[in-house]
């Protein structure tokens, strides 16, 4: 089986600058998730889609393959990342070949591990026509959200539900972002990550969880260098 892996990587970002090559335990970020695919057997190839000259020669030196920096219509604000990963895959594809699956590893993902990686890849070869999602368990469950009428609280949706136990309510998950895992025919099909049926990923610890988008969540990364590693 042959898997592309992409990493995008857009020199912007409003909320923390620079954040893709910002340093997190003396490694550029996007180093994290590079150095998490490189050396999986089913992988064929790293490759950092980025329209910035600093990040891509940071991507270079940890043996990722960058064949050119992203058009500037794919950098923007309002880049979809589906967009994105087509643009990559029609190249690579052109390139050098067929692939069997497209994985998306977000830089802002550090604690993703390779163990992950392979195991997402191995449900994959499983179900291969079914989207793989990297998900957590909902902690703050929507059945107990509360919103404001007329200055007062009120339940969202059902106000039983606010009566009982959390083991008692749905489980229910959100996407982590950590993992993404899809066939070139869907993708391009569907335009989406996302299919009518996804497979589950589930990390093996809280941190693999983590995106970092704001200072916030970096130095809650950094604590987690300092103290749970």
């Amino acid at each position: 089986m042959r898997i592309l892996a992409l990493i995008p990587a857009r020199g912007g970002s409003k909320r923390l600058p620079r954040k893709n090559i910002k340093l997190l335990g003396g490694i550029p970020l996007v180093n994290w998730s590079i150095n998490a695919a490189n050396g999986v057997s089913e992988i064929c190839d790293v490759l950092v889609s980025t329209d910035d000259q600093e990040i891509a020669e940071i991507a270079r030196k940890a043996n990722a393959l960058v064949p050119w920096l992203r058009p500037e219509g794919l950098a923007n604000d309002n880049s979809s990342t589906v967009d994105v990963a087509l643009h990559a895959l029609d190249w690579y594809e052109t390139a050098r070949g067929q692939v069997d699956g497209l994985i998306l590893l977000q830089p802002t993902n550090p604690f993703r591990t390779k163990e992950l990686i392979i195991k997402g890849i191995n449900q994959f070869k499983e179900e291969p026509n079914k989207p793989i999602v990297g998900v957590t368990q909902n902690h703050n469950h929507p059945l107990w959200s509360l919103e404001i009428k007329g200055g007062y609280l009120i339940p969202h949706k059902d106000s039983n539900s606010h009566n009982m136990r959390f083991q008692d309510l749905p489980q229910l998950y959100s996407i982590n972002g950590s993992f993404y895992l899809i066939s070139p025919q869907d993708l391009r099909s569907n335009r989406s990550f996302i299919g009518k049926q996804n497979v589950p990923l589930f990390s093996y610890s809280p941190k693999e969880d983590l995106d970092i988008d704001t200072e916030w969540d970096f130095e809650i990364a950094k604590y987690i260098l300092r103290n749970l590693e």
